[in-house]
This record gives structure tokens, C-alpha cells and sequence, in this order.
């Protein structure tokens, strides 16, 4: 499986779920899309957080310090960039400098606190809860928009237990202390070889687009996802083209969308018909979750490829429709 193609499809993926955290923020407001990535955090650390733990070589850590490097391991295989300060055995920090991954650029000025204090919750808020000790919480001394060291804070395990709305406390004032790299922890190099490393980044930035999808309202997914994935796609074709050598045609388009299914690591088949391409996409994992759900999400995975295609040739169309083995796309 090229390597290029993987990045690219992560690539693509993290800019539609940081798009559709703008979209919705500016078509909804703070409380929707602050509730919405609370959902979509919720729903991802249930699936990764537990089943992760002994392939990051957590187990039988002191509960805080577990959490932060889970977080320290995790987001690094993601490709963010983290830094984890352990202070004691009940107390570890992390920390996460700007730039941040999940607001590329621009995008961290149209991003409300409430999508901040949705993740927190969420996730962080439910490590104690998911490792049942009653006594962790997190303390969230810094956060990504308001101008300070980046998003920040601690795990600690308290000497008593801690009720549901201590689970998370935000407290300013305080600061990590330097990262010192000799102190963190690193991943098995026999177990997370290059390539798989490369799929889990892709898998990271994926997974918060199914996660999104399956926790937004069908009414959303029909207008914000779907109209987010449409200017994502026309934003980033060119950085996508140069990433895989695409030349300019309809033959090169083809070639393109295959590139990208091989990135999902799925597979799709190209024919000519005439002036037109007949493309059956064979649906594997992330098509299954991130675009066959319903016909909403469907049509908003499709937006992707509309977009794309829009800035190769912008005289072409898109069409998409459900078939059995997954998809089919024809450019006409």
C-alpha cells in the first residue's frame, strides 16, 4: 500500500472534521457544537480508551500516570505533537503546544471554548469513571484559544472520592513544568514498526469522522457535513494531487479516486464508459462507518470527492450511488 496515499487520506479526513467543527459552530452556535464533540469524544474513548491500554504498555501503572501517557502515546501516534511531565505517582501532566493538530492555520480563531470543554468532558472527565477509581479526575489549567502555553492540565488521584462535576475542574494560574523528553515514554519499536505507524495515524484522523458523523444529527450530516466535505474537497485537491503525482484529465481522476480508496485501504475498480468513468468503490472499514451509514452520510462522504473533482475539472459532476458491494461513483 503506497504510503503516499495513506497520508493523503489522512490528511483529507483531519481537515473534514476540523471543518465540520467550524461549520457547525457557525451555523449552530457554542452550546450545539460544544454538545456535539462532547458526544463524539464520549463515543471514541469508549471504543480506543480501556482496549488500548495494554498495546501502549499502561497496564499496571499508577492510574494518573497511565492517563497521561495513554494521551502522551496516543496523540503522538496520531501525529500531534504532546509533551508529558510526570510529578509524582498521582500526579502527571500534558501538554499540548500550539500549533494544534486538531485547528490547522487559521482555523483555531473560529473555534469556540465549548468545543474545548466538550472534548474535556467527554474524554478527560471520564478516564476515573472508565478505570473505576472515584478518586481521578483532570484539572484543565490552560486551553487552545485563549492565548496561553496550548491546551494543559493534570491527572490526579485525590485522597478521597470526587463527585461528577469534580471529575473535571479548570484552574488558571497554573503551569506544567518542562518537558524533558528522557522522562517519557516510548512505544515498542518491535510492536509499532514504520507502517504501522503510518496506518494508525491515518486511523486516528478517520476515527474522529465516524465518530462525528455517527453522534451528529441527521439534519446536520445532510447540510453541514455534506456542505463542509464539498469546500474541504475544492480546498485541498491540489495539496492531494501533488501528494500523489495526478496528472490533469479524466483518466487522472480515475487514478486519483483509486489512489484514495487504496489509502483507506480499500479497493475500487475504474472502467471508461464513453466520456465518463464508472468507478465501483468495494466498501471496507472506513467506507462502511464513514459513508454507507444512511444516505445523509453518504451523500456527505460523497461531498469529498465532488470537491475534489470540482478544482481537477470543474465542467465534470459527481454522481454517487449505493450499490453491493459499497459504491458507486461515475464522472460524467
Amino acid at each position: 500500500m503506497s504510503t503516499a496515499a495513506i497520508e493523503a487520506t489522512a490528511l483529507i479526513y483531519h481537515a473534514w472534521f476540523t471543518g465540520m467543527i467550524l461549520m457547525v459552530s457557525s451555523r449552530e452556535g457554542p452550546q450545539v457544537v460544544g454538545d456535539w464533540i462532547q458526544r463524539t469524544f464520549r463515543r471514541q474513548h469508549e471504543a480506543k480508551f480501556l482496549s488500548s491500554f495494554e498495546k501502549l504498555g499502561l497496564t499496571g501503572l499508577p492510574p494518573a500516570v497511565a492517563c497521561a501517557r495513554y494521551h502522551y502515546l496516543s496523540n503522538r501516534i496520531g501525529g500531534v505533537e504532546v509533551e508529558y511531565m510526570p510529578e509524582s505517582d498521582r500526579k502527571a501532566w500534558v501538554r499540548f503546544p500550539h500549533p494544534r493538530w486538531i485547528y490547522e492555520g487559521t482555523a483555531i480563531c473560529g473555534v469556540p471554548e465549548s468545543v474545548s470543554h466538550g472534548f474535556l468532558r467527554g474524554w478527560y472527565a471520564q478516564n476515573g469513571v472508565s478505570l473505576k477509581n472515584p478518586r481521578l479526575g483532570f484539572v484543565c489549567t490552560s486551553q487552545d484559544m485563549t492565548a496561553e502555553y496550548g491546551f494543559s492540565g493534570y491527572f490526579i488521584e485525590e485522597d478521597r472520592e470526587l463527585a461528577p462535576d469534580e471529575r473535571l475542574r479548570f484552574r488558571s494560574g497554573s503551569a506544567p513544568p518542562r518537558f524533558d523528553p528522557a522522562l517519557a515514554p516510548v512505544l515498542s519499536s518491535p510492536v509499532w514498526t514504520g507502517d504501522r505507524l503510518v496506518r494508525a495515524k491515518r486511523n486516528y484522523a478517520v476515527d474522529y469522522v465516524v465518530n462525528g458523523l455517527a453522534e451528529m444529527p441527521p439534519a446536520h450530516v445532510a447540510t453541514h457535513a455534506r456542505l463542509s466535505a464539498r469546500l474541504i474537497g475544492r480546498q485541498y485537491y491540489r495539496r492531494l494531487q501533488a501528494m500523489l503525482g495526478v496528472e490533469e484529465g479524466l483518466a487522472a481522476f480515475g487514478g486519483f479516486l483509486l489512489a484514495m480508496a487504496e489509502g483507506q485501504a480499500e479497493r475500487a475498480d475504474v472502467t471508461r464508459d464513453g466520456d465518463r468513468l464508472v468507478v465501483q468503490w468495494h466498501a471496507g472499514r472506513v467506507s462502511s462507518q464513514a459513508a454507507l451509514g444512511s444516505e445523509h452520510v453518504l451523500a456527505a462522504w460523497s461531498g469529498l470527492w465532488e470537491g475534489c473533482l470540482s478544482t481537477h475539472d470543474r465542467l465534470r459532476s459527481l454522481t454517487v450511488t449505493r450499490c453491493p458491494q459499497g459504491a458507486t461513483l461515475i464522472v460524467g
